[in-house]
């Protein structure tokens, strides 16, 4: 269990908010990692069983869950469940369930524990744990990654209290739906040429992207023109699918529009497909999202995910909202054919 830091912090002297001061509001700092981003993965250290790992902050997975190569690396025993199925880019992914005597991420450990275990691909930069949404909602969660940090804090009397403590003149903020605690994400709505759609924040995407029925929902189509070729994903599963760049009119999200940008897009959950026990019957998971948000937005943005609001805080901090081309991987390191996330949808 995470002990609350004896770190604490008047939000309203902090942002200077006007009018009448709330000297009873405080975000209380739980966690303050120090965080490297590579190939766009947000990276902080841990353990398992004692021996380290790199492990991915991964707001779009509603599970956290070991890799299964690292998992394999590290000589874990496994033992196979049933009752779980997990589904993300390029389809689904076997489960498995691992016992851990110790699993460590930052100063926060957690003996005798049951993990999942899934994924069809290794993320690379040893990389062993994907730590999700499951953990997350419990906190108020920073991303600082200007700063190389990610904290966690517990907000104390902060109702109505806009939280974007480093912003004095202010920040964005856009609301989002309320969090399923089964089967937790983080979704809001953004325009898109007009358009309203549904978007999920997701930290181990390391490039946003549109799903492609949206992308021809508001005008664009493998056939308009400026349209390119933007290389292959793959996720979870073990298929890889096409991605394309496109010419969109506008993006807007909260108050912050980007006129006449250009945004990847893809058939992402074209394999997501499964058949039920017994069933000849060929089924679709259901995705409520059009869009994932992922790490080039937080890049180019400070954000606070305020679960304890429902809301996001976030400032531009420079850079490109959408970066067109895939972060590079270093030398001495192979990749997968993937440009986006090794994350997950659940069913």
């Amino acid at each position: 269990m995470l002990l609350v830091a004896s770190t604490a912090f008047g939000v309203a002297s902090a942002c200077g908010i006007a009018g009448a001061a709330v000297p009873s509001c405080k975000l209380v700092k739980v966690e303050d990692w120090p965080i490297r981003v590579q190939r766009n993965l947000v990276l902080v250290e841990g353990a398992i069983n004692g021996q380290n790992v790199s492990v991915m902050l991964d707001t779009g997975s509603a599970r956290t869950l070991i890799f299964r190569p690292a998992a394999v690396r590290l000589g874990l025993p496994l033992s196979g469940t049933t009752n779980q199925r997990l589904f993300g880019v390029g389809g689904e992914t076997k489960v498995d369930l691992a016992l851990i005597d110790e699993f460590r991420v930052g100063q926060t450990a957690q003996k005798e524990l049951r993990m999942l275990v899934a994924g069809e691909h290794d993320p690379g930069a040893d990389v062993g744990v994907l730590l999700g949404e499951d953990f997350f909602q419990a906190f108020d969660v920073e991303f600082d990654l200007s700063h190389n940090a990610v904290r966690l804090f517990q907000p104390k009397d902060c109702d109505g209290v806009p939280l974007a403590y480093w912003a004095r003149t202010g920040a964005s903020e856009v609301e989002f739906d309320k969090v399923d605690v089964n089967n937790p994400e983080i979704i809001l709505v953004v325009q898109i040429n007009g358009q309203p759609m549904k978007a999920k924040l997701d930290s181990g995407s390391s490039l946003s992207m549109l799903d492609k029925s949206d992308a021809e929902r508001v005008g664009v189509t493998l056939e308009t023109p400026g349209v390119v070729a933007g290389g292959r994903s793959t996720g979870m599963g073990k298929n890889a699918v096409d991605a394309w760049i496109g010419p969109f009119q506008s993006f807007t999200i909260g108050n912050e529009t980007i006129g006449d940008t250009q945004i990847r897009f893809s058939d992402m959950y074209k394999d997501a497909t499964y058949r039920q026990t017994g069933s000849i019957a060929l089924h679709k998971i259901q995705v409520w999202h059009s869009m994932l948000l992922g790490t080039d937005f937080l890049r180019s943005h400070r954000v606070l995910v305020a679960h304890s609001q429902r809301k996001i805080y976030f400032t531009y901090v420079g850079g490109p909202v959408f970066q067109l081309s895939r972060p590079p991987a270093p030398s001495n390191e192979s990749r997968p054919a993937d440009d986006t996330k090794p994350g997950t949808a659940t069913n």
